[in-house]
């Protein structure tokens, strides 16, 4: 089993930048895929980032692309989300995931443990 814990939320104002933390517990980290979503208030969960076991291989939702930069460190469990250029609409709940299976996933549904969250607000 894999506990996740983010942090690194907080307000910042358009054009801002953020950096997102997700730790992981447990000696497996290393091999599971990683993902980032977000929910908003009154709105879906969606889909942010992924990124394989490995850390060679990122795949992004096309209203971050080229904003938005997931790595990890496995030797240190964690997974990051670097959030440059941020706009209001970023303005959300943002969760980390865990998935064992070793492909990409857009969908909540594919992974199988989450973290609790950490809010990040943009303001105009």
């Amino acid at each position: 089993q894999v506990q996740l814990v983010e942090s690194g939320g907080g307000l910042v104002q358009a054009g801002g930048s953020l950096r997102l933390s997700c730790a992981a517990s447990g000696r497996t980290f290393s091999s599971y895929e990683m993902g980032w979503f977000r929910q908003a208030p009154g709105k879906e969960r969606e889909f942010v980032a992924h990124i394989n076991w490995s850390g060679s291989s990122t795949y992004y939702a096309d209203s971050v692309k080229g904003r938005f930069t997931i790595s990890r460190d496995n030797a240190k469990n964690t997974v990051y989300l670097q959030m440059n250029s941020l706009k209001p609409e970023d303005t959300a709940a943002y969760y980390c995931a865990a998935r064992r299976a070793r492909t990409i996933s857009t969908i909540g549904l594919g992974y199988d443990y989450w973290g609790q969250g950490t809010q990040v607000t943009v303001s105009s």
